[in-house]
């Protein structure tokens, strides 16, 4: 083992840093190059269906169990800590939309279980890495994209949390816990805040819904522009409405068990469900 002089070292990480800017402007150009790609073909589908979808979705869960629990045990923890930072900064009123807000990233978070769904439909031995091999799809350039429009998404229905609670209970934090759950459920101030919070999250769920229910997937298996998956996202939703707001419904729904006991349930809904969105998306799109 040698002792490199600091001119050798520098050169070395020049290049490096090089080589990570082609790389970077290599992904620009593709994402540039995909946009207003044809867009696929979209099925109707049924309620039934979607029972199927989820059948599949266990399969996987059942078929990757060990990998998907490694890999996805982070969603419990960030939830933890996302609520420890809201009660350290004295910002308990928005625990609620920092962790009800989480499933509109929901759909970024969980691609790499598609991308494992993906493997195993294909017929490939897949491992947790293989989670990671996102980073080789031909549209990933568009994939982070729309991953940071979810983003903003979410901050903007933080934004949103933030002044309803300043129009009603605010503009100062609540001094504990008691004191605010007392104020949310038996003051005027609170039930309005409660009505107005859930009408606006349910907006800014159903957007999120509408642009991304099989984007992702999309982008994973085939090289197209952010807004060629936008568009046969917005298109599966028009045709079929139904089933898609139930399979909204049951995102919420599963979400919501898996986050009561100190979000551990996630370990096992988040998969199932980021599983089940691959299978929903091969039965949509043609």
């Amino acid at each position: 083992m040698t002792i490199r002089n600091p001119v050798e070292w520098g050169v070395d990480q020049f290049k490096h840093a090089a080589l990570a800017v082609e790389t970077a402007g290599r992904v620009g150009r593709r994402t540039l190059d995909a946009l207003h790609s044809p867009p696929p073909a979209v099925r109707r589908i049924t309620l039934a269906r979607l029972g199927d979808v989820l059948a599949k979705g266990i399969d996987d869960f059942a078929a990757f169990r060990t990998d998907v629990i490694f890999v996805c045990v982070f969603y419990p923890l960030a939830g933890l800590v996302l609520a420890r930072l809201a009660f350290g900064y004295n910002l308990m009123h928005l625990v609620f939309p920092l962790t009800s807000g989480f499933a509109l990233i929901g759909p970024f978070v969980a691609v790499g279980l598609n991308e494992m769904s993906r493997g195993r439909e294909a017929g490939r031995e897949v491992r947790w890495t293989d989670a990671f091999a996102v980073v080789r799809s031909p549209s990933f350039g568009a994939i982070v994209l729309l991953g940071l429009l979810l983003m903003a998404i979410f901050l903007l229905w933080l934004a949103a949390a933030w002044g309803i609670y300043e129009v009603t209970l605010g503009p100062a934090p609540p001094a504990s816990v008691g004191s605010f759950a007392r104020d949310v459920f038996t003051t005027n101030s609170g039930w309005i805040m409660i009505g107005a919070g859930i009408g606006v999250g349910f907006l800014f769920a159903l957007l999120v819904l509408v642009i991304s229910v099989v984007s992702f997937p999309l982008l994973l298996e085939r090289e197209a522009g952010v807004d060629t998956a936008i568009l046969t996202s917005a298109r599966a939703v028009i045709a079929n409405p139904v089933p898609i707001a139930a399979w909204g419904l049951i995102v919420a729904g599963g979400l919501v068990l898996g986050s009561i006991p100190l979000f551990l349930g996630l370990i096992v809904v988040m998969p199932i469900l980021g599983h089940a969105t691959w299978h929903l998306y091969r039965a949509v799109v043609a």
